[in-house]
């Protein structure tokens, strides 16, 4: 099952926060500065915490470099035996 969510990030901040505003809208706050892809590792790793989904289920499908984005999480859990 996937869930796509839209986003509005706001880097440079004091806190990490996640404001749900919708069951697909959210306001995240992030530490990291918009550069090198340091925010959008920060926010996947967010989504993944509150989602309780492993990063690699979790792609920015639109919106790479802008504060708003289009994420889609995948949230079937992840067979271990298809890893190896």
């Amino acid at each position: 099952m996937e869930k796509i969510i839209e986003v509005k990030v706001k880097p440079n901040s004091k806190q990490q926060k996640i404001q749900e505003i919708s069951d697909k809208l959210f306001e995240i706050w992030v530490k990291s500065r918009p550069e090198r892809g340091k925010a959008n590792k920060e926010l996947i790793k967010l989504i993944a915490d509150h989602f309780k989904v492993q990063q690699n289920q979790i792609k920015i499908i639109q919106g790479l470099k802008s504060r708003n984005k289009t994420i889609k999480i995948n949230l079937n859990p992840i067979d271990k035996k298809k890893i190896k």
